[in-house]
């Protein structure tokens, strides 16, 4: 196994040990949420704690942190790697400084969301984010799976982490609005990127299937993945 090779694997681990359990939680304490403020519509008392909306919301933003950067890493590992096999440093400059400015602007634009306060700001760089994340990802490189791309592995992370920062865009205006209807904006949209997390689940393991170490891939990427057929070669 190649450095390169190591490097891909980078993404996949931080889905497990860091992403997937986050999910897990934040899930576990919208739920609690959900049922708490329930009870006390109904004028009953909950033995749920109150402690449990704002860890949802604290957590829920250290999520959207996670999967914006595991989406990052995804795309970079093999936007790098393709730089560097075709010599794009020498052979266009110009597209890998606009990488790397994409790069640092995307990340810049999550950090100043975490910050921003007005409706507008708020706005604007929920969208630069979504932007950078979406122009990295259609560069040249990065496995995106257009043939198949209702069951992408690629499309369905972009999806989701769209979803998630629009959701902390969102998050003051949830408690800022009497009629609640950013509160159900906001548990649909997470209930569809809960959705999609599960299909990365699957999509993920098959694609660490299907996606060959690097010394295999001259044999693997000769074969039409559209037709399943590979070259014969002679005995």
């Amino acid at each position: 196994m190649k450095f390169i090779d190591l490097l891909r694997l980078i993404h996949p681990t931080l889905a497990v040990i860091v992403v997937f359990p986050l999910i897990g939680i934040v899930s576990n304490l919208a739920w609690q949420t959900m049922q708490r403020r329930r009870q006390l519509k109904d004028g009953g008392k909950s033995k749920i704690p109150p402690v449990v909306g704002p860890e949802h919301a604290k957590l829920g933003r250290w999520l959207t942190g996670s999967v914006v950067g595991l989406v990052l890493i995804g795309v970079m590992v093999p936007i790098g790697k393709n730089i560097l096999k075709k010599n794009l440093w020498s052979t266009n400059p110009t597209q890998v400084i606009l990488i790397g400015f994409f790069l640092v602007a995307t990340i810049g634009a999550l950090v100043a969301l975490y910050y921003a306060q007005k409706k507008v700001w708020r706005a604007v760089f929920a969208t630069f984010t979504g932007i950078g994340l979406v122009v990295l990802g259609a560069q040249e490189g990065v496995w995106r799976r257009g043939f198949e791309w209702w069951v992408s592995h690629y499309y369905y992370g972009i999806t989701a982490a769209l979803l998630m920062v629009f959701s902390l865009a969102i998050l003051p205006d949830i408690y800022q609005d009497r009629t609640h209807t950013w509160r159900k904006v906001h548990i649909a949209l997470n209930t569809i990127a809960l959705l999609f997390f599960i299909g990365q689940g699957f999509t993920g393991t098959r694609d660490l299937l299907e996606i060959p170490l690097s010394w295999q891939e001259p044999a693997v990427y000769s074969c039409d993945f559209v037709k399943l057929t590979c070259p014969q070669t002679q005995p």
